[in-house]
């Protein structure tokens, strides 16, 4: 291989991590907007099984839409583990996001890597958390939805347009995991208000349709 291709190969293979790595090193509080991620818990619990959180799914009552994370997000990228603020957090404040956040591990794991860089203390990050969830309103379909389910991304993508007046198809994504829902991802401004955000629209699922687990009581 020549000296030429071998240089060209190894700019591509960077481009690659590049473009699969969007994080980048940040400050708390310096970023552009937040990304609200609304995670599937039936799709979660059916694929984890046995690993899956016992707060999450191993409930009689199961969950739906839960909040997944709030990211501080850049234009291009995103700020993680931001340094200079508290790296653990009082075990209460997971106590009482239980009702949307059910797993503690995932309260945690979310002040690390997202929280850390929103220039808030923990407790104004998850009220902030909450607030950003109480303004999204989810649509009926998944509010009764007890059975199998199966659309395309962007009939998903509607359904949340229509139920909340404001939203754009530039201002959100769904995605998608071993062709079955993921999450449901929501561009607000800082002070929670819906926003276009192109880079989190691209980053959408690409399957012509999806899978939509019903909840399982257990």
């Amino acid at each position: 291989m020549s000296h030429f291709r071998r240089s060209w190969t190894l700019v591509l293979c960077v481009l690659a991590a590049l473009a699969s790595h969007p994080a980048r090193a940040g400050e708390p509080g310096d970023f552009d907007f937040y990304v609200l991620s609304l995670s599937w818990s039936p799709t979660y619990c059916k694929q984890e099984g046995d690993n899956a959180s016992r707060h999450q799914c191993g409930v009689r009552d199961p969950f739906r839409f839960i909040v997944h994370g709030l990211w501080p997000q850049y234009e291009r990228g995103y700020p993680e583990n931001c340094p200079g603020t508290p790296r653990r957090i009082d075990r209460r404040i997971a106590v009482a996001m239980e009702d949307i956040m059910p797993s503690h591990d995932l309260v945690f794991h979310q002040w690390r890597k997202h929280g850390t860089c929103s220039g808030l203390d923990p407790e104004d990050y998850f009220e902030l958390t909450r607030r950003a969830y109480e303004k999204i309103a989810i649509p009926g379909a998944f509010r009764s939805l007890d059975k199998r389910g199966k659309a395309a991304p962007s009939t998903v993508e509607k359904a949340f347009r229509l139920a909340n007046p404001g939203l754009t198809e530039e201002g959100l994504a769904v995605t998608c995991d071993r062709g079955e829902l993921e999450d449901v991802r929501i561009c607000l401004t800082r002070d929670l208000e819906f926003r276009s955000c192109r880079q989190v629209d691209r980053s959408g699922c690409r399957a012509g349709n999806l899978f939509v687990p019903p909840p399982r009581a257990r």
